[in-house]
């Protein structure tokens, strides 16, 4: 038997919880995942930071329409602070004054920032190499987020809202039935006036499956791995420490230090795993920059960021499908902008339009709409018409 909502969101992760917790406000809402737990692959493995400092104006502006929330969520939401001080110290090279210049001036919307010379920097973080770091950008305002207890708090609240949650339910045929959508699963058919694509790498996939073109979005590798600080050196107090040119990142995170290469490596979507050779880059490029030995690696995994050229996540119904609703995109910025994300694609898809708090800080519908990218978004030939 077909199971009926009003709102059906294909993917479990951050941006599905996100969206199926506002849209549940609204009417029924069934979220289908195709792994047997929500978050498996990209939220489950994001070592996120709040910044307003990170990508483009877009994001920034998402960003800081989620700081609200983050900082005071809804009684209940979850059993403790979402957010913790942590601070961002984007480091350069002499040979790399020209990008921090650079980036100083993209972060001119923040007056929090804060230029360092060496002697300030080393302060911050004693262990990085006097003779590698000619200066630094600090962002004091920098957070770290609890991502498993922001992704369980959308999913236990859209629950309590009267949704569900159906997992190991891969969307295998998605097309229009009776003015609506038909998704066909391993856990049954599910029907809905609307149809939410928050699928991930998988969002263009299940674009195909509907009969629409793809938005072009292409699934990129991040590798992380998670080793123990140098004996006898008090790590809690130092900031996440970044390449100004985005080649490495580290940490503290939890007593140990976390620490990438800040690899982008195009693939299909698929259960990524670390690559040898990616753990190399990072402890490599670490350890050029500070003086301590990564001696060994405790825990070693890998994600998927999705991005569209432009690093502006697609949101918004396809203009060839009705009833046809992208969320995907979201890129390295999923978890910092979830709460305004969610709450925008909630209002976009109900009529409502951009909420005014999120408008007055510059977030425009038409800059996230996939009908940016016509005459790509064309619908395929003998596509969403009812079958």
């Amino acid at each position: 038997m077909t199971q009926t909502a009003d709102f059906i969101v294909i993917g479990a992760g951050i941006a599905g919880a996100t969206a199926g917790y506002w849209l549940a406000a609204k009417g029924r809402v069934i979220v289908l995942e195709m792994e047997d737990r929500p978050g498996y692959h990209t939220t489950g493995r994001s070592a996120a930071v709040y910044s307003e400092w990170y990508g483009n104006a877009t994001i920034n502006a998402l960003t800081t329409g989620s700081r609200d929330f983050l900082l005071a969520p809804p009684a209940g939401f979850a059993a403790h602070a979402l957010l913790a001080r942590r601070g961002v110290l984007l480091i350069g090279r002499a040979d790399q004054m020209a990008a921090l210049a650079a980036a100083e001036a993209s972060g001119r919307h923040l007056e929090r920032l804060v230029r360092l010379e060496p002697a300030a920097v080393l302060a911050l973080c004693p262990l990085l190499r006097e003779d590698y770091v000619a200066g630094a950008v600090f962002e004091p305002e920098a957070m770290d987020i609890d991502v498993h207890a922001l992704h369980q708090g959308f999913l236990a609240g859209l629950r309590a809202r009267g949704g569900g949650v159906v997992t190991e339910a891969k969307v295998e045929a998605l097309g229009r039935r009776n003015g609506g959508w038909l998704a066909a699963t391993r856990a049954g058919d599910f029907a809905a006036p609307v149809v939410v694509n928050a699928a991930g790498a998988w969002a263009d996939e299940v674009a195909i499956l509907a009969g629409l073109a793809p938005a072009g979005l292409v699934a990129k590798r991040r590798t992380a791995i998670l080793f123990d600080p140098p004996a006898g050196v008090e790590i809690a107090t130092w900031p996440a420490v970044i390449d100004v040119d985005e080649r490495f990142y580290f940490k503290p995170d939890a007593g140990k230090l976390l620490g990438s290469p800040a690899d982008e490596t195009p693939q299909p979507p698929a259960d990524v795993q670390a690559e040898e050779w990616d753990v190399a880059v990072a402890v490599e490029r670490i350890q050029r920059a500070a003086r301590f030995e990564i001696r060994r690696i405790g825990h070693r995994w890998a994600g998927l960021r999705t991005f569209v050229p432009d690093k502006t996540p697609v949101v918004g119904f396809d203009p060839a499908a009705p009833g046809f609703f992208w969320f995907a995109g979201q890129g390295g910025y999923g978890i910092q902008t979830a709460p305004a994300m969610g709450r925008l694609a909630a209002a976009l898809i109900t009529g409502v339009g951009v909420p005014p708090d999120l408008a007055r800080l510059g977030v425009d519908a038409d800059k996230l709409s996939p009908a940016r990218f016509e005459p790509e978004s064309a619908i395929r030939a003998g596509g969403s018409g009812d079958e």
